[in-house]
């Protein structure tokens, strides 16, 4: 789990709190007097005992100090209220900023981490865990700052009425303190255990209810309801251990701390009755005591969220943390639009993916890379769109390399189409026009029909108006895959990248759009990374890869006859379709 880094979690938290620290501040401010004014009936309680004992009789007196307790309790309560609404107004923006932060983080860093980190992942560090700072934010800060300073306050004045009684009154204060630092030594440690067991059982979850129709299908009702069920306990069990470590603590500490008078009663008796303390110090001490421990008690009650801080400010750190594509701004002369690979390696999370890789692409003819899967061919095109930096090497867009071309200007010049394409719960429409966000309803409408997805488009129930859901869930994976293309082609960029992306269409369709595809990039650099071996025969140029190097590269036939890996998995290929056939 990760953890804040700076070993200062709360250090983070006020750093993310800076910028609206006018707004804390007037919180505190007013909290501390809203705790004040809480302990002013403890000083009326104390002044009205003294004087019923020594015989006063006034009526008004009374009163008068009645209003003043009723008045302070008003005065605490409008004081914590407005105390409240000034540190939720500051976090709900600084939650706000936050969320613009990380969002625009993630606009800057490699495309490579954005796929290979789980979407809820990314969720969780913009909503869950964002959401999650608002307690501390909104309360922690001003209420437990207030919490522990009016204490110390009540204890000073304490000292300066008789130092031996203050003294007294704090004996029940190193106990608790003893106990929560007991409570705390495993507390991050614990929480952070919880959490993990927690994401392990929402992930099981997920896959339980997402996975029902297979399990079912293949009789894993048993199996997949065990997986499942061994989570809940797991995480219930946690929960329970966690527990039974801090409520020991946590039961003496909150005995403990409201127990002064236990030493402060004997002792002041004992002073009392030697003369060496008065009466009226003896009351004022003695009611004065019973302030001290409510606010640390309600302090402790932010233990939870203080534990937290750590685990949540690592999860935001590590998105906020990340290193970002540094590109330049501005448009720059290309020469022509050759791409050249020169001895370029790539290596991800230690692991070499790609071992030298030399290639040149030319300007407006057909590259196709084939190869195992897992053998580097979706890597090399991923570099080529500037997902990540290469890790050795250089690659070429004419005569710059991709570092010194502008983010949007790369954007511009290359469309890429993958074999998983987000659709956005939106029309059909829409989804395709984000290719070019300018064009007219009838320019979306004609590059869906060159695209071969204009038929079943009219066939949904309001056409081009259909919204297609979360993600496009609505549609089939095939008809995902054919909108994206459409939206590709709309953008009408010069370098276009198929990776895999007829994959999740049959056989009958997939021949409608790779020719809607070989008629719409005619003229175009087109990069195809192929999963059928039959769609890349008219490539001007075949790459073979396997284990992150080029074994060989030429056309269709000089494969067949020089290239014994292509011989093996054109063969293959072939056979499958005849199996299919039958």
């Amino acid at each position: 789990m990760n953890q804040s880094q700076g070993g200062n979690p709360f250090g983070r938290l006020v750093e993310f709190a800076r910028p609206h620290k006018t707004g804390y501040i007037v919180s505190v401010v007013l909290a501390v007097l809203g705790v004040a004014f809480g302990i002013v009936p403890y000083f009326a309680t104390a002044r009205m005992t003294i004087e019923l004992l020594s015989g006063n009789r006034d009526l008004l007196f009374y009163m008068v100090w009645c209003l003043i307790s009723g008045g302070c309790f008003v005065l605490k309560a409008i004081l914590m209220g407005i105390s409240t609404r000034a540190s939720h107004e500051a976090t709900f923006e600084v939650l706000s900023e936050a969320r613009r932060k990380i969002a625009s983080k993630l606009t800057r860093v490699p495309m490579g981490y954005i796929l290979n980190t789980p979407s809820g992942q990314l969720k969780n560090g913009m909503v869950e865990r964002i959401e999650q700072l608002e307690v501390p934010l909104a309360h922690v800060i001003p209420e437990m700052t207030s919490n522990l300073l009016v204490p110390i306050a009540i204890i000073v004045y304490l000292f300066i009425l008789d130092w031996r009684m203050a003294l007294v009154s704090l004996i029940t204060i190193p106990v608790g303190m003893m106990c929560y630092m007991g409570m705390m030594k495993e507390y991050p440690k614990k929480y952070g255990e919880v959490v993990k067991a927690g994401n392990h059982m929402s992930a099981t979850t997920v896959e339980y209810i997402g996975g029902i129709e297979v399990i079912k299908a293949f009789n894993q009702a048993d199996n997949s309801y065990q997986k499942f069920t061994d989570a809940v306990h797991a995480n219930a069990d946690l929960i329970l251990d966690w527990m039974k470590d801090t409520q020991k603590y946590s039961a003496i500490m909150m005995s403990v701390w409201p127990a002064a008078l236990i030493s402060v009663l004997p002792v002041g008796c004992l002073f009392y009755i030697n003369g060496s303390l008065s009466a009226a110090t003896f009351i004022t001490v003695t009611v004065l005591s019973l302030g001290i421990a409510g606010p640390l008690v309600a302090a402790m009650f932010f233990t939870d969220d203080i534990a937290k801080i750590g685990t949540v400010m690592g999860e935001i750190d590590s998105i906020l943390n990340q290193p970002e594509l540094v590109r330049p701004e501005g448009k720059c002369d290309l020469q022509n639009l050759d791409i050249s690979l020169e001895n370029v390696h790539f290596a991800y999370e230690e692991k070499e993916v790609l071992k030298g890789i030399d290639l040149t692409i030319p300007q407006g003819k057909i590259t196709a890379f084939v190869g195992p899967s897992g053998s580097g061919k979706s890597t090399i095109a991923k570099l080529i769109a500037s997902f990540w930096d290469v890790t050795g090497g250089l690659i070429t867009i004419g005569d710059k390399s991709v570092k010194e071309i502008s983010s949007d200007q790369l954007n511009d010049l290359i469309s890429y189409v993958s074999q998983d394409n987000y659709l956005f719960n939106d029309t059909v429409r829409n989804n395709i026009r984000m290719g070019k966000p300018e064009a007219s309803d009838s320019e979306v409408e004609q590059i869906a029909k060159a695209s071969g997805c204009h038929e079943f488009i009219m066939n949904l129930d309001h056409g081009y108006e259909t919204v297609v859901g979360g993600a496009g869930g609505h549609l089939s994976g095939g008809e995902r895959q054919r909108i994206a293309i459409a939206r590709a082609m709309l953008k009408n960029a010069p370098i276009v990248i198929l990776d895999e992306a007829t994959s999740y269409t049959d056989p009958e369709n997939e021949a409608v759009i790779q020719e809607a595809i070989s008629r719409l990039t005619k003229g175009k650099t087109l990069i195809v990374i192929a999963h059928r071996l039959s769609t890349t025969t008219d490539s001007d140029q075949i790459v073979v890869v396997k284990d992150g190097t080029i074994q060989a590269k030429g056309t269709h036939e000089e494969l067949l006859k020089e290239c014994s890996l292509y011989h093996t998995m054109w063969t293959a290929h072939m056979d499958a379709k005849e199996v299919k056939t039958v």
